[in-house]
Formats: structure tokens, sequence, C-alpha cells
């Protein structure tokens, strides 16, 4: 769009820094361009106050933008850009200056107002919340190079590479460096500090497999939802245990570095104490050691 002027593009733009008129009031900064565009009084006045409910600044649109709080202008601009029936809207940290419990709400009803009006709108966020939540693709970034474009869930079950993997998701994804080795029908997936997952070769698809034993090192990654506490599993000492109210989180000294699993029960243990942990093959994500791309996730070739 670079190539019309700025009154051709028809893009809407919500902005972290407000970016509202100082001498309007909150009602004139989102009727703005509905006035320009020429809109009958009675249809402006219907849609500022629709969208002022949906974003619970009914009670501002009567002031400057200067004597209300910065959640309420950051609402006030995200509500010009969403009165828009425009082509493109882009939204940079739209919802950044919002306590919690308010962004979650609005979270959903934006979610909604976009998708019931048919508009195509690109958030800007470091939220991954926020971007799960709202989005049906995600365009992950790093160093102003994409790394991977795909749903919220194909980022979180297939990462197209370590970065991504180790950057969506929360808690991180564990990741271990591996050396990769046979022994009888088994595949030994060898850590530092001499401790082994080893697996049935069965345990692995055929492709899997094959990729696999064609490499010396590989680095490994698994979900701390799916790390499991096992009788028979790797050994590994505690060093947090953290009950958050639904969950708790553990993380265990393991295989020179750390690993953190979630267990949905109260788990009470005390720091030092070791236990030992298992990872389902179906559960590991492959990357390949030296560029970091995915190689297997599972059962199935990147």
């Amino acid at each position: 769009v670079h190539t019309l002027p700025p009154v051709r593009r028809n893009v809407a733009m919500a902005f972290e820094g407000y970016s509202l008129y100082p001498p309007l009031t909150v009602r004139e900064n989102m009727a703005f361009a509905l006035k320009a565009a020429k809109l009958r009084k009675s249809d402006v006045d219907a849609k500022v106050a629709s969208i002022a409910k949906l974003l619970e600044i009914e009670d501002v649109l009567e002031r400057y933008p200067s004597s209300i709080s910065g959640g309420q202008q950051q609402r006030a601009s995200l509500g010009r850009a969403l009165i828009r029936q425009a082509d493109l809207h882009l939204l940079d940290e739209p919802m950044g200056q919002l306590e919690p419990q308010l962004r979650a709400v609005l979270r959903g009803r934006i979610k909604h107002f976009i998708k019931e009006r048919g508009l195509t709108a690109i958030l800007v966020t470091h939220d991954q919340t926020e971007a799960n939540a709202l989005a049906d693709r995600i365009a992950v970034m790093e160093g102003g190079v994409l790394q991977q474009f795909d749903t919220p869930d194909m980022l979180k079950q297939r990462p197209a590479n370590l970065f991504t993997g180790t950057f969506v998701g929360e808690p991180p994804m564990n990741v271990f460096e591996a050396y990769v080795g046979t022994a009888a029908d088994k595949i030994n997936l060898r850590l530092p500090d001499g401790l082994s997952l080893d697996y049935d070769k069965d345990a692995f698809s055929g492709s899997v497999r094959d990729e696999l034993l064609k490499r010396e090192r590989v680095v490994i990654g698994v979900r701390p939802y799916a790390v499991r506490r096992s009788k028979d599993g790797v050994p590994a000492t505690v060093s947090a245990n953290q009950w958050l109210g639904d969950q708790t989180h553990i993380a265990a000294d393991f295989a020179g570095g750390s690993l953190v699993l979630v267990e949905h029960d109260r788990t009470r243990l005390e720091l030092g104490a070791p236990i030992n942990i298992s990872i389902d093959p179906k559960n590991l994500h492959v990357f390949d050691q030296s560029s970091g791309m995915a190689i297997s996730h599972g059962m199935e070739l990147a």
C-alpha cells in the first residue's frame, strides 16, 4: 500500500501509544473516520455506542484524552480502529496497558467482533496468551526474520525449528543435546552426566528411526506437560516446586541442566528430593544440532 496516498489505503490502525487527537473528546475521536466518510449522524452514534460498550468506555465518551487513564486511552484508540470497515486493521500492542482481568475479557469480545464482521486484522504482540486467543494464524519473528507462520496448535505441536519450539509455550520447552546410539534392539539418546533415554526401536516410526540413525548428535525437546514421573525413569533432583493454584510446576536438575515438568495435582516434594522422569517418544521433538531445524515430532517427520 506504500504506493497509495494515506487517504486511499483504507487501513485502520491502533497503537500502544494511543494516537488520539488531543482536542477531540473520546466520542469525537472514535467518530472521526465515520464523519469523514459522511455517514448519517444516527449511524455514527449507534456505531460509537456499540464499540464503547464492547470496550467498556461508555463513561468516558465525553472526556478528552488527557483526562482519562492510559488504559482508557488505549481502549479509545482501539475503538477508533475497530469502528471502521477497513480493508485491513493493524493493531500494535493494542491492550498492553490494560489490567490482566480486563484484557482476558476483551480478548474474547474482540475475537468475536472481528469474526462476526469478517474483518482482516494483523496483531503485533509479545504476549503469547493474547496471540493464541486472538489469532487464526501466527507469524513468529526473530531478528526480523520469519521463523514460522502457522496456527496456534501447529506452532506448539510441530515447531519448525528450535527457536519456535522454545519461544512458543509456557512453561518453555525443555531441550537437551543428545548423542544418538544403538544397542541391540534399542535406540539410545545419550545425555550429559552419563544419563540416557533408551527406547525400543519399534517405539519410533520407520521414517523417524531411519532419520535418527543417520545422525550422531541431535537436540531433543519435550513440553513440560509431557514429562512424567516414573519409578523406572531417568534420575533427576528437585530444585524448585511451585503450586500455582491449579497445577504444580516442578523444576529439577537433570542432564547437566534444568528440566521443568507440570502436574495438575498438588505435588509435595522437598527441594533436593530424588525423582525419576520418563518421556514418551510420541512427545519428543527432535531438532538438527547444527541448523536447529526440526527433524521429527513424535512419530512423524517434520
